[in-house]
């Protein structure tokens, strides 16, 4: 294969971290298109276990393991989780045409290891070349090294055989900054609490409130996403309807003192979000309900119960808050209230 059958060459991936099985990938692109585009998913959300690392930080790891003269000729772009499939392709399409010029001969490389590869099919327009599979590396074992390990040079040695040594080395620095503590308590109670209530299905219930231009937010008090902004919610009880669920949340996490009937004429619109990677914790479905209080003045809340902290944040600020709001909680305020999502 050579590099003049295709003008780009395009890697998809949430890289969270970049391993061998990864570099394999970039090494069978960069070997049939001399430009090549890196996809980095999961961008722009906040850290989680699941997702430590930002994609500058990504796109920071993988380039260490190029040569100069290499790395010029690989771009890396973010690719932010939409949790809906077409707007998700639509953004992969639109970012790629940014670098290729009119009639461009485009080849997608990929390796095909279960249901969540499915995407790879999703670009006609493009040619699609399978890689084979690169041993039993993946990503999860290594954020366990990462998250579980306590001797460090125990750690280096069963990284180094799973990643690129450039790789390797900026993980063992990356383990000093501040945040790594609290990830890995989150990714200690995540594990514990699907060894007690399995991985679902779960059913959780959350309430979009909006007022005078604001909607309403409570800062999560205990991980998972401990200090992050997030809709008033949680798991539905065994005897509720999902909109008594919502409304008992709301009040519960914030304080708010209206009446559920007065709530539930205030009620707008409600969603099911349901995608199987919206959640580290599992399966989880949450049934949203947006209640709009109009030009009201904005009732008092306090944080209670789950919640550290309840406040009323500007609509027009919540585009600038993407990366500080739990879960997929950005993309259900989206889906309301049309967001003015930044780039």
């Amino acid at each position: 294969m050579n590099k003049e059958q295709f003008d780009i060459a395009v890697v998809i991936g949430r890289f969270q971290p970049f391993h061998n099985g990864h570099a394999a990938l970039l090494a069978q692109a960069l070997g049939c298109a001399e430009k090549v585009i890196v996809l980095l998913g999961s961008a722009h959300a906040a850290r989680s276990a699941k997702n430590p690392f930002s994609w500058e930080e990504r796109a920071s790891m993988i380039a260490l393991t190029l040569d100069e003269a290499t790395k010029a000729r690989v771009t890396f772009l973010p690719l932010r989780d939409y949790y809906d499939e077409r707007r998700w392709r639509a953004a992969a399409l639109a970012a790629v045409q940014t670098q290729a010029a009119p009639g461009a001969r485009i080849a997608l490389i990929g390796h095909a290891k279960d249901a969540t590869s499915e995407y790879l099919h999703g670009f006609p327009g493009w040619t699609l070349l399978p890689a084979p599979a690169y041993g039993e590396i993946n990503a999860t074992s290594l954020r366990r090294i990462l998250f579980e390990g306590e001797e460090r040079a125990a750690m280096q040695a069963l990284l180094a055989g799973q990643a690129p040594a450039a790789v390797v080395h900026y993980l063992l620095g990356w383990l000093n900054l501040p945040f790594v503590a609290g990830l890995r308590e989150e990714h200690a109670r995540v594990e514990a609490g699907k060894k007690t209530w399995g991985t679902g299905p779960f059913i959780t219930v959350d309430a979009v409130v909006t007022a005078a231009g604001h909607v309403l937010l409570i800062e999560r008090g205990q991980p998972p996403g401990k200090g992050q902004w997030a809709l008033p919610g949680g798991f539905l009880e065994p005897r509720e309807r999902v909109l008594q669920g919502a409304m008992r949340e709301l009040q519960e996490e914030t304080g708010f003192a209206l009446l559920p009937a007065t709530l539930e004429g205030l009620l707008r619109g409600t969603a099911v979000f349901d995608h199987p990677d919206r959640s580290q914790r599992g399966r989880t479905i949450t049934h949203a309900h947006w209640f709009d209080l109009g030009d009201s003045r904005l009732p008092e809340v306090a944080g209670a119960d789950d919640a550290a902290a309840a406040k009323w944040v500007p609509v027009g600020e919540l585009a600038a808050m993407e990366g500080e709001l739990f879960e997929d909680h950005f993309m259900i305020l989206d889906h309301f209230l049309k967001l003015d999502l930044q780039a």
